[in-house]
């Protein structure tokens, strides 16, 4: 009985066990079945994530590509404007360039041209001249005929340079040269033995313009003038004339012999 009993229990210990572990291998398959299907969610959930990433993307990708379509064109355009402007810029710097040489030569022939009328042109300018003692301004021809006088006067040409002197003072009445003209004709005429005109000429020149440089002389060439015609009388007049307004002179110190000899 007793080993009836202790079989029995191995018996149903057996079974217990049978049972604890078919229980057991069914929870077991029941948890593996549980988990695969979660992994299995789990995956398509990623799939579908990622497959949502990846449309989002290609979306993206997609508008990318539209908006820089537009932008790749219009920077192209842009290039090429760039292109058209650095052609366009190296074109003008080209001619500026080129118009500052034109620039230039125009200058310097304008130059050149200034220059040479102003050479044309000097000589008919009036001129500065200063003599005996005065600063006046004369045309060039005025001074030209002038210096013409004076040359036939150095010459000894005096009949010529008493016609040159004559037609001097009417041609040029107001002249700064006049009180030269004028001394210088009445030696012309001295010189060609008109003594009569040149008495009248030098009492001219003197009356006119007593200070002169040359008045003194002046006064000299009237008393040899007058002496040339034997008119002692006025030509010792002359030369006492010469000697009380001119002291000191050497036509003075001549006036002074000249008045000794003609007593």
């Amino acid at each position: 009985m007793r080993l009836q009993r202790q079989h029995l229990c191995r018996t149903l210990a057996a079974m217990a066990a049978s049972v604890l572990f078919s229980l057991s291998a069914q929870a077991a398959l029941f948890d593996d079945d549980e988990a695969r299907k979660a992994i299995l969610e789990l995956r398509n959930r990623v799939q579908q994530s990622e497959d949502a990433q990846r449309l989002r993307v290609e979306q993206l990708a997609a508008q990318s590509q539209e908006q820089l379509g537009p932008m790749r064109r219009s920077m192209l355009d842009l290039n090429a404007q760039l292109d058209t402007l650095r052609l366009e810029i190296a074109k003008l710097r080209g001619q500026n360039e080129q118009l500052a040489r034109d620039l230039a030569e125009t200058q310097r022939k304008l130059g050149d041209q200034a220059q040479s009328l102003d050479s044309r042109l000097k000589p008919l300018e009036p001129q500065k001249v200063q003599l005996d003692g005065k600063e006046f301004q004369v045309e060039p021809e005025e001074r030209r005929q002038y210096e013409a006088a004076m040359g036939l006067i150095r010459r000894g040409d005096f009949a010529e340079a008493a016609t040159a002197m004559a037609g001097f003072l009417r041609r040029f009445p107001a002249s700064g040269y006049v009180d030269s003209v004028r001394f210088w004709l009445g030696n012309a005429q001295y010189g060609k033995r008109d003594y009569k005109d040149a008495i009248a000429t030098f009492k001219t020149f003197i009356s006119s313009n007593p200070q002169h440089p040359k008045a003194a002389e002046a006064l000299l060439a009237l008393a040899n003038s007058q002496i040339e015609l034997k008119d002692v009388k006025l030509a010792r007049r002359s030369l006492e004339d010469l000697i009380k307004a001119y002291p000191g002179t050497e036509a003075a110190q001549a006036g002074k012999e000249r008045l000794a000899a003609l007593k």
